[in-house]
């Protein structure tokens, strides 16, 4: 990294600590990912203390994502019937969704923002078992992916809103080379740097600003992998190609994975993004 975009990168963590905190459970939960003998029933009665993040927790517990046989009433049930690393996760997408509010003076779509966001954890969770990583972190490495894209719009509206004018000058550039001809810093290192802040796990925070790199392997794999597959506006079909083409899964896991996504991506949108 050169001086200046460190320099840079030092202005946009500066500002990042003006964004909100993540829900205390949430923080709580995040510190349990490190520790190695957890309190089921104490996580599981902090979460419910918080009824609007159990509502959205059990709705997503109980949708086509996974599949349950029967309902599932309570959060006690869904960590005995999911697991904690799944009930972990669907309260961390939940917080990290409501934590940053949208804005009319932000240059933002947080509607499309967010979908995007799920769709590409959505596909990073189905991708993780191919490429023998954690479905649970993979999803959850996918919704943050552009998190930087948050921070970058949120902190500086009045820069962010010459991103799109300088692609547009520059036909060919991605987003990630307008953000940096304009802030010195793209929406993976700021990404990363927020990760850092809110205290997901280091291998999160590697998965986010590694993402567009040429070589990444592992988290940061999937989640590129993931976006490609998950934005086709985004992604030219050439793209797309190659990704399938990386994952080399035959025929009928490609149909099946085109056809379950999408469906589960509508239905956790349903619930996640207003």
């Amino acid at each position: 990294m050169s001086p200046a975009s460190q320099l840079a990168l030092d202005e946009v963590v500066r500002h990042i600590h003006d964004l909100p905190s993540l829900p205390a459970v949430v923080a709580e939960l995040l510190s349990s990912m490190e520790q190695d003998d957890v309190d089921l029933h104490y996580l599981a009665s902090r979460i419910a203390r918080d009824q609007a993040l159990t509502a959205k927790t059990l709705r997503l517990a109980n949708s086509s994502f996974y599949g349950m046989p029967s309902k599932v009433n309570s959060i006690q049930q869904a960590m005995a019937v999911l697991g904690l690393h799944s009930v972990r996760t669907l309260v961390t997408a939940c917080g990290v969704i409501g934590a940053v509010p949208p804005s009319p003076a932000v240059p933002l779509d947080f509607h499309t923002f967010w979908r995007e966001a799920v769709a590409t954890a959505v596909w990073a969770r189905a991708l993780a078992r191919h490429l023998r990583q954690s479905p649970d972190t993979a999803f959850t490495a996918g919704l943050l992916h552009n998190l930087g894209t948050l921070v970058l719009a949120t902190r500086f509206p009045a820069q962010y809103a010459a991103v799109p004018a300088w692609r547009h000058e520059h036909q060919d550039a991605s987003v990630a080379e307008a953000e940096l001809a304009v802030f010195g810093v793209d929406h993976a290192q700021a990404g990363s740097a927020l990760a850092a802040h809110w205290k997901f796990p280091p291998a999160i925070q590697d998965a986010i600003r590694q993402q567009h790199c040429a070589n990444a392997g592992g988290l940061a794999l999937v989640v590129g992998l993931a976006q490609q597959l998950a934005e086709p506006s985004e992604t030219g079909a050439e793209q797309r190609e190659l990704a399938w083409a990386t994952l080399a899964l035959g025929d009928e896991q490609r149909q099946q994975l085109s056809q379950s996504c999408p469906l589960q991506v509508s239905d956790m949108c349903q619930i996640l993004v207003n």
